[in-house]
């Protein structure tokens, strides 16, 4: 049997270690570690290529990074917003840009450079505070968030070239930023604007970022606008955007295969396992095989998820109030259910 295993973290498990465990059910299948933008990306990535996860601090903010054989990886531990926090004007990504630049500098003139952008929802300056962390200079602050790009003139980014070389850069954002726009009525700055409503600063604001996107010569395009425009960043160096699944995916050559195993904490119909499981339903679609899920707790019924691209669903435990999923799931325990799923998912 040709079985790809690509599942989020469970409870207290990795992406990786629960790969491991998933993988023991059908020995000789390939493992891919994965995770979400600002979801696990980070462990996940570093796991996939072989690195060791670093971790610091980028000012005041948690930060990681990770390098090998070419390949160096940046990005922030912080929490998603709640999407209807406002618009931070004051906002920077500027911790964004200067863990990229510890970690270029670790190992400099790499042939790939992936920044995961997630950090950049908790602000909203397109971007200009990563470029500064990497060493652009304006005639105005690059780190005073949106509202300190008003009157901008010019900017330079040789300085970010030189650092970052030739090296293919990549911008990890949520699957669901996927077709953010930077401007205009489906811009950030209409999405974001809560419901204190100052139209003259609206407009005001989605004017700065047209200023600054055209001094970066990006035009407005799907995804420019994803994690407060810290995409239009990554666009600026001639990158482009990808989801993390996706990206774990690209290193698995095209082949077919006879099933696909995935795994998350919560399977319900709310979050729908999120990214991870998502990508793994759509590459098993693509290979004509079905999709399974063992998930800490499965809270969807078999017609629902049939309509997200899985064939079945196992829990770990069967309801919460056996014990919480938060309370961490062990191996052992994991591959108890492992072992029963695959008698029936082998031949």
């Amino acid at each position: 049997m040709q079985v790809l295993v690509i599942t989020d973290g469970i409870g207290a498990l990795t992406s990786a270690q629960a790969g491991r465990v998933l993988a023991e059910g059908w020995p000789g299948s390939t493992v891919v570690p994965a995770g979400g933008a600002g979801a696990g990306f980070g462990r996940a990535y570093a796991d996939l290529i072989g690195a060791e996860l670093i971790t610091g601090m980028a000012g005041a903010t948690p930060a990681w990074w990770a390098a090998r054989d070419g390949v160096v990886a940046a990005g922030l531990e912080v929490a998603r917003p709640a999407d209807d926090q406002g618009i931070p004007y004051q906002g920077s990504t500027l911790a964004l840009g200067e863990v990229t630049a510890t970690a270029l500098r670790a190992q400099p003139r790499p042939r790939r450079l992936v920044i995961d952008c997630a950090a950049g929802a908790l602000a909203h300056d397109g971007g200009a505070g990563l470029l500064a962390g990497l060493g652009a200079t304006a005639d105005v602050p690059l780190d005073g968030g949106v509202a300190g790009l008003d009157g901008i003139g010019s900017v330079a980014l040789a300085p970010v070239r030189e650092l970052v070389g030739d090296a293919e850069v990549i911008g990890v954002i949520p699957a669901d930023q996927a077709g953010q726009q930077l401007l205009g009525l489906r811009g950030i700055t209409s999405v974001r604007r809560g419901s204190a409503v100052d139209p003259e600063r609206l407009l005001r604001t989605d004017a700065t970022l047209e200023r600054w996107a055209g001094l970066l010569g990006v035009a407005d395009r799907a995804g420019a606008g994803a994690c407060g425009g810290a995409a239009l960043a990554v666009l600026a160096l001639g990158g482009r955007l990808v989801a993390g699944p996706e990206l774990a995916l690209e290193s698995v050559p095209e082949r077919r295969l006879d099933l696909v195993v995935t795994g998350c904490g919560v399977f319900d119909f709310a979050e729908r396992g999120g990214e991870v499981v998502a990508a793994a339903a759509r590459v098993a679609e693509r290979s004509l095989c079905p999709a399974v899920v063992i998930a800490g707790e499965v809270l969807i019924g078999g017609r629902e998820m049939r309509t997200l691209g899985i064939e079945s669903a196992y829990p770990v435990r069967a309801s919460a109030a056996d014990a919480p999923v938060t309370d961490g799931i062990e191996p052992d325990e994991l591959s108890a259910v492992v072992r029963r799923v695959a008698r029936s998912w082998r031949w």
